[in-house]
């Protein structure tokens, strides 16, 4: 007798693609029992990896790309950026033609992203404000402390939250969570709610709520703490308190906002009893493990997205290497996004990654949850 062709069997087959290990549901009848007499075949379920198809998407390359954020200087240079190497984030600085937000030009460079940009910006208030000649001036976080309740603030920060939304901004580095008592106008200084850690994160949970509830992301900043160090990151090294000592202020608003769905943001910090020596906070592989697992300050694991401070413009990295190293070793150490102010070196870092991906230095299982990481603080989903 001539066999049934395996082709023939496999048309015959119900297949049926679902994520997570969904399958078909039995009614109990008779009829749907795979054992019954003249019941159909049992359908062959084939399970797809849904995060898989998300990365799928995208080249190794591109995969790299999605973790950089870098700073532009006009539309034309956003575009540029995006559509030839597929960057993750752009960063609005002073530096910025402002046109590129006045004038509503962010949609064209959002179409030149395979997936959507985070459009990111320094907006803190106070003397940190990018676009306070577009959206109006607000206090700094000392003065906003003094003079405004935390649900005054949650209302104050919704309206400009929506406005930060409606110039195509989709995440602001703030609030500083720093614990500081330093004068107003140190590196610090009023950009601190306060020295008192309870009202540092009483105040930084209002502002995060508001951005979660408008639909932007937020970031804590700087970790472990920079609001007792020696001195300024961006002229040079800066050294902190030692580790126990940052333990019971300093760390106390990223233990109690672990869950609250804001990034963190990690400074150029020397950690005594934390970070090698020479090896500031960003590029430490050690800071990273204390704040992805919580375990040595009392927190909660944090599974959120985690940016380097800036890589490019800031003396306490940059006198220690040139930018491709300090991307690298930034994402080695277990950073999700590295940030800088120029899109000159993008082509040159992003080969330098392949390099280290390809040598096992960077593995792309981490590259991969990174990526991953991102797509769920963009609102992407990634389910099928």
């Amino acid at each position: 007798m001539r066999k049934t062709p395996l082709v023939l069997l496999a048309v015959l087959t119900s297949v049926v693609t679902g994520c997570s290990g969904g399958g078909s549901s039995s009614s109990g009848s008779p009829s749907s029992d795979p054992a019954a007499p003249g019941s159909p075949a049992p359908a062959t379920t084939v399970q797809r990896d849904c995060n898989a198809v998300y990365l799928g998407q995208f080249t190794p390359r591109e995969k790299l790309a999605q973790l950089l954020t870098v700073g532009v200087s006009s539309a034309a240079d956003a575009e540029n950026v995006v559509r030839t190497e597929q960057v993750g984030g752009i960063f609005v600085g002073s530096f910025t033609d402002k046109a590129f937000l006045a004038n509503g030009q962010v949609p064209q460079v959002q179409a030149a992203a395979k997936v959507p940009l985070m459009v990111t910006i320094d907006e803190e208030g106070g003397r940190v404000s990018r676009v306070k000649d577009l959206i109006g001036p607000a206090p700094s976080a000392r003065v906003t402390a003094a003079t405004m309740t935390p649900e005054e603030f949650y209302q104050a920060t919704l309206i400009r939250a929506r406005k930060l939304k409606d110039l195509g901004i989709t995440v602001d580095f703030a609030p500083d969570v720093d614990v500081s008592s330093e004068p107003d106008d140190a590196v610090i200084g009023d950009r601190s709610f306060s020295d008192d850690p309870q009202v540092v994160t009483d105040y930084a949970r209002a502002y995060i709520r508001a951005m979660n509830e408008v639909g932007l992301g937020s970031v804590m900043k700087h970790f472990p703490g920079h609001g007792n160090g020696s001195g300024d990151s961006h002229q040079g090294a800066v050294r902190t308190p030692p580790l126990a000592d940052l333990i019971a202020a300093d760390l106390a608003p990223y233990r109690d906002l672990a869950d609250s769905g804001a990034a963190v943001m990690v400074g150029h910090l020397d950690v005594p009893g934390l970070t090698t020596p020479n090896v500031p906070a960003s590029i430490s592989p050690e800071v990273m493990a204390l704040l992805r697992n919580g375990v040595g300050y009392g927190a909660a694991p944090f599974n959120g997205v985690i940016f380097t401070d800036d890589l490019s413009g800031m003396k306490a990295i940059t006198a220690r290497m040139d930018i491709a190293d300090a991307v690298q070793a930034a994402l080695t150490a277990g950073a999700d996004n590295a940030l800088w102010i120029t899109t000159a070196a993008v082509s040159e870092v992003l080969d330098q990654l392949e390099q280290a991906v390809t040598s096992g230095k960077l593995p792309i299982a981490q590259v991969d949850a990174s990526v991953l990481r991102l797509a769920k603080y963009k609102g992407i989903s990634t389910q099928c």
